[in-house]
C-alpha cells in the first residue's frame, strides 16, 4: 500500500512538473512571438541590431535590448532606443505581460499607440519620446496601476490630456513636450497624483489658466509649461510648492506681476518667465532665494530698476532680463557678492550711466551683454580683467573714446560687438593677438585710420563688420586669406585703392562680401569667381571700372549681386545669367552696353529683382525673360532698348514693378495681363508706344502707379480703370488721348486713393469731371491713404511731373504728395465748386484750356495748395479775396485770361510778380503797372435805392408795362433807357460786391 502511494505521489509530482514546464514554455514562446512580431513590423532597421541578433537560434533573453526576470525568465524590459528603427508599434507588444519598462525612444515609429498595450499591467515606465507618433493620448493609460514614468515628448500627438492620467496615484513624472496637444489642464490636476514630481508640457498648444489646485502637487520639483498659450496671471498657489526647484513658464500669454508668494520657494534653482506680458518691477525678494541660480525674464514689460539685492546672491549663475523697460544705473557693487555669475544679459532696456568699475570682480564672467541701452562714458578698462570672457556685447549705446588697450588680455574672447556707438580712434593692432576671436562688430562708429593687417592673423574669424566708419587706405590683402571668414562688411567708409588680387584668395567659406560706398578704383578681380560659397556680393557706389569678369558665372550659390553706381563698361557676361540661385541682380547706373543675352530667363529660376536701368543697353528684351516665374521687379529704364515688350509679359504673375521708361520701345502695350496679375507699378514713359491702353490691366487689382506719358497712345480716357481701387498715380500726359471724362458710373468710389492725376497735353474735351473731384478721397483727406504701417512709405519708382511750371522727375513720391494736372487740353465751361473740397491738394494745373466763368472762391478752402496755374483760359471776373488764405501758395499763374478788378494784396499775394497776372487787360494794382483809381461817376449803393437783385428780376415785359400808359413808343424808349442805366450800374455793383450788401467804392482802370 505504501509502495502504491509513493508511486502515485511521484507520478503526480512529475505530472505537475510537466504542466508547469509546459506553461512556462508557453509563456516564454508568447514573449518570443511578441518580439518577433515587433521585428517583423519594422520597415527599416538601418543599424541592423534586431536583424542580426534577434533569432530563434539564440535565447530570447540574450537578444539585444531585451531583459528578463531571474525567476520566471519572462521579458521585463525592452530597450531599443536610438536604433533608427522605422515602422508602426505592433499590438503584439501587449502580450509582454511581465514588462516593466518599455523604451522605444529616438527612432522613427509612426502611427498610433495600439490599444492592446493596456494589458501591460506591470508597466512602470513607458518611453516613446522622439518619434513620429500621432493620434491622441490613450485614456487607458490611467488604468495601468503601476505606471510611474510617461515619456512621450517630441512626437505629433494631438488632442487633450485625458483626465484619467491625473487619477494615477503612482504617477511620478510625465513628459509630453513638443507635441500638438491642446485644451486646458484639468481643474483637479493635482487632486489624485500625490507622488507627481515632474511635469513637462513645454511646446504644445495648451491654453487657459493654470489650475489653482496646483498647490496640491506638494512634491512637485520640476514644473515646465513653457511654449504654450496659457494666459491669465501666474497663480499665487505655486508658492506652496515648497519642493520646487525648476519653474518654467516662458512663451505664454501670462499677464500681471510676479506673485509675492513665490518668495517661499526656497529650493528654487531656475525661474524662467521670458516671452510673456508680465509687468511691474523686479521683486527684491529674488535676492532672498538662497539656491536661485538662473533668472530668465527677457521679453516682458518689466520696468523700474534692477534691485541691488539680486547682486547679493552668491548662488546666481545667469541673469537674463533682455528686452524689457528696465532703467536706472547698475549698482556700484554689482560684482562684489556674485562670485558665480557667468552670464549677464541686459540688452534692449533703458539702462543709463557708466558701467561700474568693479565689474572686474565678476572674474568668472563669460558673457556680458549690455547692448541696446543708454550707457555712456568710456568702456571700462577693468573689463580687461575678465579673463574668462567669451562674449562682449556693448552695441547701440552712447559709449565714447577709444577701445581700451587692456582688452588685449581677453584671450578667450570670441565676440566683440561695439557697433552703433560714438567710439573713435583706430582699431588696435593687438586685435590680431586674440586667438579665439570669431566675431568683430564695430560698425556705425567714428573709427578712423587704416584697417590693421594683423586682423589677417585671426584664423577663426567668421564675421568682420566695420561698416559706416571713417576708415581710409586700402583693404589689407591679409584679410582675403581668412579661410573661416563668412561675412566681410566694409560698407560706407573711405577705403581707396583697388580690391586686392595679387594672391589667390583663401576665403573658402565667405558668404557675404560687402564693399559698397567707398572710393575703390580699378577693376573687378576675376578671383571673385573662385569664392564659390558667396551668397551676397556688393561693390556698388565706388569708382570701379572695366568689364565684369566672365568668372563671376562660377558663383553657383550667389543670391544677391549688386555692382551698381560704378563706371563698368562692356557687355554683361552671359555666364551671370546662368546662376540659378540668383535672387537679385543690380547693375544699374553704369556704362554697360551690348544686348541682353538670349538665354536671359532660361536659368534664372529664382530671380526676383532685376535692375539694369541707367546703362547703354541696346537691342530687344529677350522673350525668354518671361520664363522668370519669380520675378517681382524689372527695371530697364534709361537705356536704348528697342522693339516691343514681349507679349508673354503677362505670364509673370508675381511681377509687381515694371519700369521700361526712356527707351525706344514701340508697338502696342501687350494686352495679356490675366487674372492674378500682381502689378503695382508700370512706368513706360518716354517711348514710342502706340495703340490703346490694354484693357487687361483691369485685372491688376493692386495697381498703384501707371505712367505712360510721352508716347503715341491714341485712346479714350480709361474709364474702365475706376475699378482699380488702389490706384494712386495716373499719368497719361503728352499722348493722343481724346474724348470726354464724363460718363455714368457704376460705383461711388471713383479712384478713391488717387494722389497724382496728370492727363496734360492731350486732346480731352468737355467740362471738368465734377464727379471725379467729389470722389478723390485721398485729395480731400490725404490721411485716408496713410495707415499706421506706411506713414513714411515711399514709392520706389519715379514719376516725371510738371511742378510749379517746371518739369521735375520725382524719384520718390511721399504718401502726402497730391497733384492734378489737366493742362493743355480742350476742357471748357466753369471750374466746378467741388474742386474746393480737395483740401489736401498741393498742386493744381488747369492751364491752356477753354475754361470760362469766374474763379470759384471755394479754391480758398484748399489750404495745402502750393501751386495754382489757371493761365491761358477765358476766365473772367475778379480774383477772389478768399485766395489770400492760401498761406502755402508759392506759385501762382493767372495770366492770359479776362480777369478784372484789383489784385488782392495780403499774405502770399504780395510775393507774386507781374508774370502771374499778365494778359488780363482788366486787372490793376500791384505788381502790375496799371493803377486802380476811384470811379468819378455815380456811386450807387443799396441804401440809395439801387438793389442789384432788382436788376436780376427786371424783364422786358416789366419795362414795357412801365410805359404802357404813355404809349408804346414812349414806353419802349423809357424801357431802353432804364435797361441801359440799370444794367450798366448793376454790372458795376455786382462786380464789386458779388452779392454783398456792404457799400464799397467802385474803381476803374486808369490807362
Amino acid at each position: 500500500m505504501e509502495i502504491i502511494f509513493s508511486i502515485s505521489s511521484l507520478t503526480l509530482t512529475l505530472l505537475l512538473l510537466k504542466i508547469v514546464s509546459s506553461a512556462t514554455l508557453s509563456n516564454f514562446t508568447t514573449d518570443q512571438n511578441a518580439l518577433l512580431a515587433f521585428k517583423t513590423s519594422l520597415t527599416s532597421d538601418p543599424l541592423s541590431p534586431l536583424t542580426k541578433n534577434w533569432s530563434t537560434n539564440t535565447p530570447t533573453c540574450s537578444w539585444v535590448g531585451v531583459s528578463c526576470g531571474f525567476k520566471h525568465r519572462r521579458v521585463t524590459a525592452l530597450n531599443v532606443s536610438g536604433y533608427q528603427l522605422v515602422g508602426n508599434i505592433p499590438p503584439h507588444l501587449g502580450n509582454l505581460t511581465f514588462l516593466r519598462s518599455l523604451d522605444i525612444s529616438s527612432n522613427n515609429f509612426t502611427g498610433v499607440i495600439p490599444s492592446e498595450l493596456f494589458k501591460l499591467r506591470r508597466l512602470e515606465e513607458m518611453n516613446m519620446g522622439i518619434n513620429n507618433l500621432t493620434g491622441e493620448i490613450p485614456p487607458w493609460f490611467g488604468g495601468l496601476p503601476q505606471l510611474q514614468y510617461i515619456y512621450l515628448s517630441n512626437n505629433s500627438f494631438s488632442g487633450s490630456i485625458p483626465n484619467a492620467l491625473f487619477n494615477m496615484s503612482s504617477l511620478m513624472e510625465i513628459d509630453m513636450r513638443d507635441n500638438r496637444l491642446s485644451g486646458t489642464l484639468s481643474d483637479d490636476i493635482c487632486s489624485n497624483t500625490p507622488n507627481l514630481r515632474s511635469m513637462y508640457l513645454t511646446g504644445n498648444q495648451f491654453s487657459g489658466e493654470i489650475p489653482a489646485n496646483i498647490y496640491k502637487c506638494r512634491g512637485m520639483e520640476d514644473l515646465r509649461l513653457g511654449g504654450n498659450l496659457f494666459n491669465g496671471s501666474i497663480p499665487s498657489e505655486i508658492g506652496s510648492l515648497s519642493m520646487l526647484s525648476h519653474l518654467s513658464l516662458f512663451s505664454n500669454h501670462f499677464t500681471g506681476v510676479i506673485p509675492s508668494e513665490l518668495f517661499k520657494l526656497r529650493r528654487l534653482e531656475e525661474m524662467n518667465m521670458e516671452f510673456n506680458n508680465l509687468t511691474g518691477e523686479i521683486p527684491p525678494w529674488f535676492g532672498a532665494l538662497p539656491q536661485l541660480q538662473y533668472i530668465y525674464l527677457r521679453n516682458n514689460s518689466f520696468s523700474g530698476s534692477v534691485p541691488s539685492a539680486l547682486f547679493n546672491m552668491s548662488s546666481l549663475i545667469e541673469i537674463d532680463m533682455r528686452y524689457n523697460r528696465l532703467s536706472g544705473t547698475l549698482s556700484d557693487d554689482i560684482c562684489s557678492n556674485t562670485p558665480n555669475l557667468r552670464n549677464m544679459f541686459f540688452t534692449g532696456n533703458q539702462f543709463s550711466g557708466e558701467i561700474p568699475a568693479n565689474i572686474y570682480k565678476c572674474r568668472g564672467m563669460e558673457q556680458l551683454r549690455l547692448g541696446g541701452n543708454l550707457f555712456n562714458g568710456s568702456i571700462p578698462t577693468e573689463i580687461g580683467s575678465l579673463s574668462m570672457l567669451s562674449h562682449l556685447s556693448l552695441f547701440s549705446n552712447h559709449f565714447t573714446g577709444v577701445i581700451p588697450s587692456e582688452l588685449f588680455k581677453l584671450r578667450r574672447l570670441e565676440e566683440m560687438n561695439m557697433g552703433f556707438n560714438n567710439l573713435t580712434g583706430e582699431i588696435p593692432p593687438w586685435f590680431g593677438g586674440l586667438p579665439q576671436l570669431q566675431y568683430i562688430y564695430l560698425g556705425n562708429n567714428s573709427f578712423s585710420g587704416s584697417i590693421p593687417s594683423e586682423i589677417g592673423s585671426l584664423s577663426l574669424l567668421s564675421h568682420l563688420s566695420l561698416f559706416s566708419n571713417h576708415f581710409t587706405g586700402s583693404i589689407p590683402s591679409s584679410i582675403f586669406n581668412l579661410s573661416s571668414l563668412k561675412v566681410m562688411d566694409l560698407y560706407d567708409n573711405q577705403l581707396s585703392g583697388s580690391i586686392p588680387n595679387e594672391t589667390p584668395y583663401n576665403l573658402l567659406q565667405i558668404e557675404y562680401l560687402f564693399l559698397p560706398r567707398n572710393l575703390l578704383t580699378g577693376t573687378i578681380p576675376k578671383e571673385f569667381g573662385n569664392l564659390t560659397s558667396l551668397r551676397g556680393l556688393d561693390f556698388s557706389s565706388n569708382f570701379l571700372s572695366g568689364e565684369l569678369p566672365e568668372e563671376l558665372g562660377n558663383l553657383g550659390n550667389l543670391e544677391s549681386f549688386v555692382g551698381a553706381y560704378n563706371i563698368l563698361t562692356g557687355s554683361i557676361p552671359s555666364s551671370i545669367f546662368n546662376i540659378s540661385t540668383l535672387l537679385r541682380l543690380g547693375l544699374q547706373q553704369n556704362q554697360l552696353s551690348g544686348t541682353l543675352p538670349s538665354i536671359t530667363g532660361l536659368s534664372l529660376y529664382s530671380l526676383q529683382e532685376l535692375y539694369l536701368h541707367y546703362n547703354r543697353l541696346t537691342g530687344q528684351i529677350p522673350t525668354s525673360i518671361t520664363n522668370i516665374s519669380q520675378l517681382t521687379i524689372l527695371e530697364l529704364n534709361r537705356n536704348s532698348l528697342t522693339g516691343e515688350i514681349p507679349g508673354s509679359i503677362g505670364d509673370c504673375l508675381l511681377l509687381e514693378f515694371l519700369s521700361l521708361s526712356n527707351n525706344k520701345f514701340g508697338g502696342s502695350i501687350p494686352d495679356t495681363f490675366g487674372t492674378g496679375c500682381s502689378l503695382k507699378s508700370i512706368n513706360l514713359r518716354v517711348n514710342q508706344f502706340g495703340g490703346m491702353l490694354p484693357r487687361s490691366l483691369a485685372n491688376c487689382g493692386n495697381l498703384e502707379v501707371l505712367d505712360v506719358q510721352n508716347n503715341k497712345i491714341q485712346d479714350k480716357f480709361p474709364l474702365w480703370m475706376e475699378t482699380l481701387l488702389e490706384l494712386q498715380v495716373l499719368v497719361l500726359r503728352s499722348n493722343r488721348f481724346n474724348g470726354t471724362l464724363l460718363h455714368p458710373s457704376k460705383t461711388n468710389a471713383l479712384f478713391p486713393k488717387l494722389q497724382v492725376f496728370d492727363i496734360g497735353n492731350n486732346s480731352f474735351t468737355g467740362t471738368l469731371p465734377d464727379t471725379y473731384f467729389k470722389s478723390f478721397r485721398a485729395m480731400i483727406n490725404v490721411k485716408e491713404n496713410i495707415t499706421d504701417n506706411d506713414r513714411v512709405k515711399l514709392y520706389s519708382d519715379s514719376v516725371e511731373l510738371v511742378i510749379k511750371g517746371s518739369k521735375l522727375e520725382v524719384v520718390r513720391i511721399l504718401k502726402t504728395f497730391t497733384t492734378i494736372d489737366m493742362s493743355g487740353n480742350n476742357f471748357y465751361g466753369d471750374i466746378p465748386e467741388s474742386m474746393g473740397k480737395l483740401n489736401s491738394l498741393r498742386y493744381l494745373n488747369l492751364s491752356h484750356n477753354d475754361l470760362t466763368g469766374h474763379i470759384p472762391s471755394c479754391i480758398g478752402n484748399m489750404v495745402t495748395l502750393e501751386s495754382l496755374d489757371l493761365s491761358s483760359n477765358q476766365l473772367d471776373g475778379d480774383i477772389p479775396t478768399q485766395l489770400t488764405s492760401l498761406t502755402f501758395l508759392a506759385k501762382l499763374n493767372l495770366s492770359m485770361n479776362n480777369l478784372v478788378g484789383q489784385i488782392p494784396q495780403s499774405n502770399q499775394f504780395s510775393t507774386f510778380e507781374n508774370d502771374s497776372y499778365v494778359g488780363n487787360q482788366g486787372l490793376c494794382g500791384v505788381p502790375l503797372t496799371r493803377k486802380c483809381e476811384e470811379d468819378s461817376g455815380l456811386e450807387i449803393s443799396p441804401e440809395e435805392g439801387y438793389d442789384s437783385d432788382f436788376v436780376d428780376r427786371l424783364t422786358c415785359w416789366q419795362v414795357v408795362a412801365m410805359g404802357y400808359g404813355c404809349g408804346c413808343v414812349i414806353g419802349v424808349s423809357i424801357g431802353y433807357i432804364v435797361l441801359e442805366l440799370s444794367f450798366g450800374v448793376a454790372y458795376k455793383i455786382k462786380r464789386r460786391s458779388r452779392g454783398n450788401k456792404v457799400r464799397r467804392r467802385r474803381t476803374r482802370v486808369h490807362k
